[in-house]
């Protein structure tokens, strides 16, 4: 076994990258129906489509359960949907685009996250954290059509270019560029990524580093820090001011997701023990802390410290979110990652380190491999569409018994409302759609708890569901 893993390819990061993204192409064109999270990910792709069927303008994102309303609210900015969009516009539409493009800026984060601990640490930790991050939950979530391992690859690779700049006199402005560029569609794409330019502290207190290339650089941050801002604290809330539509989660005040945290703090830790690394990867973390303070690594608990006191800003600005969904603990994993790697290159026999992380490999990939299923009582979904179009036209405004969940709306390629079984009961509520254009409620039989009889005239009915005209 030693000699086997010890041929050339098993020790090149690339190998490995590219390994992993081949696995991850299984079942790339499945319908968005994972077991976890579809319904995050069809909030997306029904913003992409609507750019592709028009308008296709990035500073009104549309969404399809805003019942009479345009659909246009305040999100992340859409710089995965525009890129999707963009590629749909020369192949035609396809969901799956988007599942491709993370995937491949995912792995090219990976790619740059190596490269990176190359810089500063050793090449065997950087090698162990890469393929920690590979197998951690980066592994499930950079195959769905979701911004967060996008956007923070975005963002390491924009330090990889920083950390070029301030050290290598080469290409210096177009590595000061290439670093504006990703860093500023990254924090875009999903601001919580931006807790990493904390770690730029490393290079600003650096007193190696010429001050021209500081002040260059602090004007450089600031210029793509403006567009981040006006984008999340003034045109997120007017979009949702002026077309009265709120669904999109900006966040909450400091003191009320303190309180959420420590409410759910059982939660919120599983997240770093459970959720991030798996319970052999999250071990090796504990084991990194151990040998990072017994040889008084300071950068490495700089690292560490820093990071782990921004995160706890965007935890506390989360809340109860945070504790509720565990895709927030995403653009923290590379620094446990890093942990982790290190402490694996602690151990002294080779054996040790091949067997830990061959155990972390294991582990992390057959414990998401349930996120390749589909759900089953939701596969019916993919037709709703068909069935839908020998009545009703595609303008014609809908009402489905999901609750809050977007999935089937989005595959039956309508707008309208998403509603629970109790607000369909309502007369009064029925009434109310009614008004403002309804025209068919969709009751999903495996869906809620089940069939809904409503006293209204029946215009399909089958296994799966039942249409009323309303």
């Amino acid at each position: 076994m030693r000699s086997f893993f010890a041929l050339p390819i098993f020790k090149d990061i690339r190998f490995w990258i590219i390994l992993f993204f081949l696995v991850r192409m299984y079942g790339i064109t499945n319908p968005p129906l994972e077991v976890a999270h579809n319904w995050r990910q069809t909030t997306g792709t029904m913003v992409t489509r609507n750019f592709y069927e028009g308008p296709a303008n990035i500073l009104y994102p549309r969404i399809d359960f805003a019942g009479e309303k345009t659909g246009i609210t305040g999100m992340e900015f859409p710089v995965l949907n525009y890129i999707d969009y963009l590629v749909s516009e020369l192949f035609g539409y396809q969901h799956w685009y988007g599942r491709l493009i993370n995937l491949i800026v995912s792995s090219f984060g990976i790619w740059f996250f190596f490269r990176i601990l190359k810089r500063y640490f050793t090449p065997e930790t950087a090698f162990n954290a890469s393929i920690i991050l590979l197998v951690s939950i980066w592994f499930a979530y950079s195959r769905k059509i979701m911004p967060d391992t996008f956007a923070t690859s975005f963002v390491i690779i924009g330090f990889y270019y920083a950390a070029c700049y301030f050290e290598e006199q080469k290409v210096r402005w177009l590595n000061l560029l290439l670093f504006a560029l990703f860093t500023l569609l990254g924090i875009l794409a999903k601001l919580p990524a931006g807790f990493l330019l904390v770690l730029y502290a490393f290079f600003i207190f650096n007193r190696h580093i010429g001050i021209r290339l500081k002040i260059v650089f602090f004007i450089l941050s600031g210029i793509i820090l403006a567009p981040i801002a006006w984008w999340y604290f003034s045109w997120v809330p007017y979009l949702v001011e002026k077309y009265q539509f709120w669904h999109f989660f900006m966040g909450k005040p400091l003191s009320i997701g303190a309180k959420e945290l420590a409410e759910n703090l059982g939660d919120g830790l599983k997240h770093f023990y459970d959720s991030a690394l798996k319970f052999t990867g999250f071990g090796m973390f504990i084991v990194g802390l151990y040998f990072a303070f017994r040889k008084s690594n300071k950068l490495l608990w700089s690292i560490l410290g820093l990071s782990f006191m921004a995160f706890l800003v965007v935890a506390m600005k989360a809340g109860f979110t945070f504790t509720h969904h565990s895709y927030y603990i995403i653009p923290f994993v590379p620094i446990m990652a890093l942990a982790a790697g290190y402490g694996i290159a602690g151990f002294q026999r080779k054996a040790v380190r091949i067997s830990i992380l061959a155990l972390i490999i294991l582990e992390g990939t057959l414990n998401q491999l349930h996120d390749f299923r589909l759900k089953e009582h939701e596969l019916a979904f993919v037709k709703l569409e068909t069935e839908m179009d020998h009545f009703s036209r595609r303008s014609d405004l809908i009402a489905v018994n999901t609750g809050d969940n977007p999935t089937a709306i989005y595959f039956a390629h309508r707008k309208g409302w998403v509603a629970s079984n109790d607000e369909l009961l309502n007369e009064s509520f029925r009434k109310d759609i009614h008004q403002k254009g309804c025209k068919y409620i969709v009751v999903l039989k495996r869906y809620l708890g089940g069939d809904l009889y409503l006293e209204l005239p029946v215009v399909l009915s089958n296994t799966e569901w039942t249409v009323y005209k309303l």
